[in-house]
């Protein structure tokens, strides 16, 4: 989707180049756009051109990028989902939707894997950011359908998982029977929307990669030092990643016995910047904490996810984020009141077992002897040997004495204790 006029850009467009045409590390977007494409698989690609799109078309006619360009002409803005109609007659199966100012580097195949498995009709790439208080939230169910979204100019009274609509979508060609004309239409409010509300198969497919806006003469200078110091494409998962598993309990919110409500929970001092300052580098955020209140029947799993999200929003409010997060609701041991049988069960997932972190390990390609779990308890050091990660302990009214052997580093505080793996990086 290639149509902009790059209001936001003038700055550096001058009103002389359509904003896809925007010099990037030396070459337009575009063309670093299409390079991405075609290394994932892609051999064929439509352009939806709008103001000076002239200058596109006369731009792919002079280079080679091993795929076909197709071209579609928006005679007049018909928003972010309008246009599609005209590229119907090029599209026979499943196909990428792509801002043209974006700046990205997503493993394509993988994401198409996931569609695919899903049977989707439209799958969204989607990542939690720094600022989910003033952005447009996806909202979905445990298995990763999406029902709905949070607009940023809503009334908030809830909190919200920190998941935000990136602008790379792959879809369905069925998707053409909802859009069969070009009429003015938005993605989100629009077809998105319609497709959640006929029960269509809309998925999330949640990811670390790198994929950035740059619509404005800041955030392009940002992504272009991103390019150059190779953290782009260091985050594409066909790269092995790193990550800093942290535990929940004790280590990133106060320790306060097993929590059963959103209100008891409370980040402990300096516990959003450490977390800042783990997205800041080059490692993932990943929370893996037993939560064996679901199994002696202290909450529910909903009741669990609000708790959850308020982790989110609390550490959002501060420009933090997790990348993801596990969970384990079971508990061997039998014979509580009101308990739950049906996660009364021997589990692979219970820390000291390292279920939960080879699943996330699995899932986003991570390289588990750079990776590091940090916790309060025998059981997360144990954890983290089981899984091959470095450990490093925190201290908290759970503190086991004999923990502190089992560490490779120990501190005072989850924030001294980044603050000492990044030094050593």
């Amino acid at each position: 989707m290639a149509g902009g006029k790059g209001t936001r850009l003038s700055a550096v467009t001058k009103g002389l180049i359509p904003k896809p045409m925007v010099p990037f590390c030396g070459k337009p977007l575009i063309g670093r756009l299409a390079e991405w494409l075609v290394r994932n698989g892609v051999r064929e690609i439509v352009v939806c051109v709008g103001y000076l799109g002239d200058q596109i078309k006369a731009y792919f006619s002079g280079e080679s990028f091993g795929a076909a360009m197709h071209y579609i002409e928006e005679n007049e803005p018909l928003g972010t989902a309008g246009a599609l109609a005209y590229a119907k007659e090029f599209i026979r199966e499943d196909f990428a939707l792509v801002y043209a100012d974006l700046a990205l580097d997503v493993d394509l195949e993988r994401m198409a894997a996931f569609h695919r498995q899903k049977g989707a009709m439209a799958t969204l790439f989607v990542h939690p950011n720094s600022h989910p208080y003033d952005s447009d939230l996806v909202r979905c169910s445990e298995n990763s359908r999406v029902t709905g979204f949070r607009w940023k100019d809503a009334h908030r009274e809830e909190d919200d998982e920190n998941l935000v609509n990136a602008g790379l979508a792959i879809f369905s060609p069925a998707v053409f029977r909802f859009i069969s004309s070009p009429r003015p239409m938005a993605l989100e409010k629009g077809l998105l929307n319609r497709l959640i509300r006929e029960n269509e198969p809309v998925y999330a497919y949640r990811s670390p990669e790198y994929v950035r806006d740059v619509g404005t003469a800041d955030r392009l200078a940002e992504a272009e030092e991103d390019f150059r110091s190779g953290r782009i494409e260091a985050r594409n998962l066909k790269q092995k990643q790193r990550a800093v598993f942290l535990d929940r309990d004790g280590t990133l919110n106060v320790y306060d016995g097993l929590i059963a409500s959103p209100d008891r929970l409370r980040l402990l001092d300096g516990a959003a910047e450490a977390v800042r300052r783990i997205n800041r580098s080059g490692y993932l955020a990943i929370v893996v904490t037993n939560q064996p209140i679901v199994a002696r029947g202290g909450c529910t799993l909903e009741e669990l996810h609000s708790i959850h999200r308020r982790l989110y929003t609390l550490l959002g409010s501060a420009g933090a984020y997790v990348d993801d997060l596990a969970f384990c609701p079971h508990h061997p041991d039998k014979g509580f009141p009101g308990e739950n049988a049906a996660y009364k069960i021997e589990c692979s997932c219970r820390k000291p077992k390292p279920g939960m972190v080879l699943d996330m390990a699995e899932k986003y390609n991570i390289d588990l002897s750079r990776s590091w779990m940090i916790g309060d308890t025998l059981r997360d050091m144990q954890t983290g040997k089981n899984a091959g990660t470095k450990t490093a302990l925190v201290h908290s009214p759970a503190t086991e004495p004999e923990a502190e052997d089992a560490a490779d580093l120990a501190s005072d505080s989850l924030l001294n204790a980044v603050q000492a793996i990044l030094r050593g990086e």
